[in-house]
């Protein structure tokens, strides 16, 4: 496995940007994202702000566009499309700090858990899944409620 970079073609990390992506090597949740990057075959490379980039995912599940594991965001296009969506991956990243926050691993049961929540409540997985809110709805293609509220959810 390699990881594709241009030299200095990435700015240095900030402090938080390090802890995060030390925090979540320790927890293991990195480590099992690069583990399901190379079974899934997908194509890494560094990406900004300490993340590592798996474009080509093709598995079924999860249906999303992208999702994290630790720092790293499986993507199913290549990573440049990725890259041109600053929103997503803004999204993306702030998953990979609640994977810190909740000490790795542990972070897919509840993630899941919110995500039953929220689709008892609006039909939909993200929309009052308390991680989607937090990474920012509409970033991550999830609806907001006041346009589930205008479709007769509550």
């Amino acid at each position: 496995m390699t990881l594709r970079q241009r030299p200095g073609s990435l700015p240095p990390l900030t402090a938080a940007q390090r802890l995060r992506q030390a925090a979540n090597l320790i927890n293991g949740s990195t480590v099992l994202g690069v583990a399901v990057a190379v079974t899934a075959r997908t194509r890494l490379s560094r990406g900004p702000r300490g993340l590592i980039l798996a474009a080509g995912y093709r598995w079924r599940l999860p249906f999303a566009r992208a999702f994290t594991l630790g720092n790293v965001v499986l993507c199913r296009g290549p990573a440049h499309d990725l890259l041109s969506l600053p929103a997503l991956l803004g999204h993306e990243e702030r998953h990979c700090t609640q994977y810190a926050w909740c000490l790795g691993v542990p972070f897919i049961p509840l993630y899941l858990a919110a995500a039953g929540w929220s689709v008892l409540r609006t039909g939909n997985p993200g929309t009052a899944n308390i991680f989607e809110r937090h990474a920012g709805l509409v970033a991550g293609g999830y609806p907001s409620r006041e346009s589930l509220a205008s479709r007769g959810w509550s």
